[in-house]
């Protein structure tokens, strides 16, 4: 079966039900499979109806530039990809069989015997040693959040392209812009609704915020319609 038709509700609906209980298409890191179906969608997925399908998408934005150097086959088309695809995963909550053990499976205790002996109590620390010494080696990935962000003009003679333009020129370490549309607010006017990726412990959205509205001559005022954590 596979994804097919990923405008359509029905494609977004089962690309959002797929991604329920999974970060990726296919596996535990990005590839060509999230390549090809992200390639598929042309308008952001609504975080309302299509919450996972949301987060995935925005995900997946923050490694465009990496598009061709991402794992996998270029070749598949995105219909390799989805319900009933032979090459995927059936249950996420199971790794590959040919995957290396994750270390917050390794048996910390050893022997499956009731009585455990002297030899027992030494393996066990063995492996409790090895098991604290990889934890302690690992660099915890920086948190992450997806945020929309709603950029309301003064009136409908605001130029939206030079507001856009504007919003975009803000930098800021650990912050990504993404897609974005034009949202129809009422008598002409049109709001900026902008996607965006956030390392939480390096930028503030409040000073974002207040970054887009010193743009006086374009932005009256900013909102935060939708954020969550990746």
């Amino acid at each position: 079966m596979g994804f097919t038709d990923l405008v359509s509700d029905a494609g977004l609906t089962m690309l959002n039900g797929w991604l329920k209980t999974r970060s990726y298409i296919v596996g535990y890191s990005p590839s060509q499979a999230d390549v090809k179906v992200f390639q598929q969608i042309k308008t952001i997925p609504a975080p309302e109806t299509y919450p996972y399908a949301w987060r995935w998408y925005n995900h997946i934005l923050t490694f465009e530039s990496e598009f061709s150097t991402l794992p996998g086959d270029p070749t598949k088309e995105h219909t390799a990809y989805g319900p009933e695809a032979g090459d995927l995963t059936i249950n996420p909550a199971k790794a590959p069989a040919a995957e290396e053990e994750d270390d917050d499976e390794v048996d910390l205790f050893g022997s499956d015997d009731e009585e455990e002996d002297a030899e027992a109590e030494k393996l066990k620390a063995e492996r409790l040693a090895e098991y604290n010494k990889k934890k302690a080696g690992k660099v915890k990935p920086a948190a992450k959040s997806v945020v929309t962000m709603d950029v309301k003009p003064w009136d409908d003679e605001t130029d939206m392209k030079k507001l856009e333009e504007g919003v975009r020129a803000i930098e800021m370490d650990g912050l990504v812009w993404g897609a974005s549309k034009l949202v129809a607010v009422g008598f002409g006017i049109k709001k900026l609704q902008i996607n965006l990726v956030v390392e939480d412990e390096k930028v503030s959205l409040e000073d974002l915020q207040n970054a887009c509205e010193a743009l006086e001559d374009y932005v009256q005022s900013t909102d935060i319609a939708a954020m969550q954590k990746l």
